[in-house]
């Protein structure tokens, strides 16, 4: 029988991402508490890819302890294993020397935020997966099984109830382990559905799926007013990953919305099963119950998070519950069985007066009577930045904001520019909360950014299109513009491709068009003249871009083009690159299940050129999550500052601080060996730019003289 990886409740190791597979990231340990956490120490440092500054790059992952043993993953997606006490190397698989990413084009997402463990006495295994690839390895020796799929790994791209060849999949979310069967669901292409799936541990042999776009006859298709929407349209994964009732045996998944993200008028209705949490029979993958947090999302409001299982004291009554964190800075709760708010749950009227043609808004949302949003959902021309602007900028700051609309969380996408807050990434993100299980205080961070969605139509079918250079210029305002911006200057956090030319050739840059990078989907779906019509644009190939565009390939079918698309991940903000809204900026909260009411809520990050003078901390944006422990301890790294922080979980007073090589934008996690507590994290660096690095740092008390 299958080892049960459950809650690490006096237990030394850290057996899930997330500690548990309810998700709860708390550990029992007591080593490290209030009166001494001052005193951590390094450990030791693992440098995951040999200290190659050209290998560096974010790292997400949260890494897992079994038996002493330590397995995470580097920049470049090689999995490793570790002596948990010392850092030392036992083994590592690197997959592109794999014979599957040489059989199978492998997608390029080099992200990942951990690995999953299995057991059956001897048989220990490592599940792991890198673009569209699930591999199963060895997990004493790091060698593939390979009993397991071909050779040791199965491509994800089958299976999907589409062509192979046009779906993007690459899972960045460790699966979860049930029994003898493994889910996942993960990053997809805007034209690939995220349907979940389950996979058996030992043949890797498909063995259920769930369509995330419901099929004719099966619960939620009436929801989609496009009765085909099943065939085309993509989105609706469950890229956050997963929690497990493991007694019931209940997964709880998840959803982003569907494609597009920010114009739904070709997908009119509330396109179930978008920006839901579904409860599945983990056994057959049959749909339990379900809620949708939002109603036909135009805003990109995934559920970007596992929900975090809890028992609480209601009332006088225990409730078995689970409770769901979002990027609303909302926190939904329910009966695990039933699915029965443990809080009501109103549907309030929203704006729906939307000048985009066909666009048909819900005109109610959900929202929780308790606990009360964690993150603002407002703002006014009031709160705009008073604290580094002077007069002159807070006036253009008014007339900016005034141009925009801007009211509510809910005011519709519009082509002027529509303010979003809590922001595109906040409040809560895929770090996910924490749970102290002996008090039922929920630890959440959060941002508090706000972003300005510009809408732009596309280019009208009927207008002809001659030359590659034309057609370019299309297809790359219909896939690319949205991250790269309009004049290829990126936006947000994605970068500039100004002078690509002179980092990729042609080749280089068609391959990466098709296998994707860290956030960058893959573009299976474009045909071979789509991508070098795109390549002549960005690359500036003067000498392709007269020539005549035509496609010797049959015209695909799928999806129209949608009518708008959007000018970038913009965040709004000041001259000199601060928030254009007054502090806080990020913020760590605990939150009372038992009673929905707030413990405390305190600014989380800081700008050391704004402390320096005498500004009050502001918060900063922050990517990852944070453990809490028995004692009495809650550590988090996370901040743009690149600081690892330990806070009193009783009173959120900040207790010890250290500067990491570069900013953990992960979750740490917490074990003992031979009665030794340690704290690891990773420190990557982050998507905001600055420093990056490859290592793990891990963190102990000093040894008794």
């Amino acid at each position: 029988m299958a080892a049960a990886c459950s809650n690490n409740q006096g237990h030394s190791d850290w057996k899930v991402t997330g500690s548990s597979k309810e998700n709860i990231r708390y550990s029992s340990l007591t080593q490290i508490d209030t009166s001494n956490v001052d005193q951590l120490e390094v450990a030791w440092v693992y440098r995951s890819e040999g200290g190659d500054s050209t290998k560096f790059g974010p790292m997400q992952c949260n890494p897992i302890v079994v038996d002493n043993m330590l397995y995470a993953v580097s920049p470049k997606l090689k999995v490793f294993a570790l002596d948990a006490s010392t850092g030392k190397e036992i083994w590592h698989f690197d997959p592109a020397d794999s014979v599957q990413n040489k059989t199978w084009h492998r997608n390029g997402v080099n992200q990942n935020r951990g690995v999953a463990y299995w057991e059956e006495e001897k048989d220990k295994r490592i599940f792991f997966t890198a673009g569209s690839v699930a591999y199963s390895i060895d997990a004493l020796t790091g060698k593939l099984i390979k009993s397991f799929g071909k050779d040791g790994g199965i491509n994800l791209n089958e299976g999907l109830d589409r062509p192979d060849s046009t779906v993007f999949v690459a899972p960045t979310s460790p699966v979860m382990v049930y029994k003898n069967l493994f889910i996942l669901s993960g990053l997809v292409g805007d034209e690939t559905p995220g349907h979940i799936r389950a996979f058996d541990v030992k043949t890797g042999k498909q063995q259920w799926i769930f369509h995330t776009i419901p099929y004719p006859s099966e619960p939620g298709y009436e929801s989609w007013q496009d009765s085909t929407a099943y065939k085309y349209y993509g989105s609706t994964n469950s890229w956050g990953g997963f929690s497990l009732d493991e007694k019931r045996g209940i997964l709880f998944a998840p959803t982003g919305n569907p494609t597009n993200d920010f114009y739904g008028g070709q997908r009119l209705g509330n396109g179930l099963y978008g920006n839901c949490l579904l409860a599945l029979n983990a056994e057959t993958g049959k749909l339990i119950w379900h809620f949708q947090t939002v109603h036909h999302d135009v805003w990109d409001m995934d559920v970007p998070t596992p929900a975090v299982l809890i028992t609480v004291n209601k009332d006088g009554k225990k409730i078995d519950a689970v409770a769901q964190t979002t990027k609303t800075g909302m926190v939904f709760m329910f009966e695990r069985e039933t699915g029965k708010p443990i809080y009501p749950i109103e549907e309030r009227p929203v704006q729906t007066n939307t000048s985009l043609v066909n666009e048909i808004l819900s005109s109610t949302q959900p929202f929780p009577v308790l606990p009360k949003p964690f993150a603002r959902q407002t703002i006014t021309e009031n709160e705009l930045n008073t604290i580094t602007t002077d007069s002159i900028e807070l006036t253009d700051l008014k007339r900016r904001f005034r141009t925009y609309r801007s009211g509510t969380i809910y005011t519709p996408p519009s082509v002027e520019g529509t303010v979003i807050l809590p922001g595109y990434d906040g409040g809560g993100e895929w770090g996910g909360p924490s749970v102290d299980p002996e008090t039922n205080i929920l630890y959440v961070n959060s941002n508090e950014m706000a972003w300005v969605l510009n809408m732009v139509e596309n280019k009208s079918e009927k207008d002809k299109i001659n030359t590659m250079l034309q057609a370019g210029t299309a297809l790359y305002a219909q896939h690319c513009r949205g991250c790269h911006g309009t004049n290829l200057q990126g936006s947000g956090n994605y970068p500039s491709i100004v002078h690509a030319e002179k980092k990729y050739s042609k080749e280089k840059f068609i391959e990466l068009l098709t296998t994707g990078r860290r956030m960058m989907p893959g573009f299976n779906n474009l045909s071979k003249e789509e991508k070098n019509a795109i390549a002549s644009y960005v690359l500036n190939i003067k000498e392709e871009q007269h020539l005549i565009y035509s496609s010797s390939e049959k015209p695909k079918v799928g999806p129209p083009t949608p009518l708008y698309g959007f000018t970038g991940y913009n965040k709004f903000l000041t001259r000199d690159g601060y928030p254009a809204i007054n502090p806080p900026w990020g913020t760590l909260n605990a939150i009372n299940l038992n009673t929905g009411e707030f413990l405390w809520k305190i600014p989380f990050g800081e700008f050391e050129e704004l402390k320096n003078k005498g500004i009050p901390t502001t918060g900063r944006e922050n990517y990852g999550g944070s453990v809490v422990t028995a004692g009495g301890i809650l550590f988090i790294a996370a901040t743009a500052d690149g600081k690892f922080r330990a806070f009193n979980k009783a009173t959120g007073k900040l207790i010890w601080e250290t500067d990491l090589p570069a900013p953990g934008v992960a979750t740490p996690s917490v074990y003992s060996i031979n009665g030794k507590q340690y704290v690891v994290i990773a420190c990557g660096g982050s998507k905001w730019g600055g420093k990056r690095n490859d290592s793990y740092v891990a963190f102990s008390l000093p040894k008794k003289s």
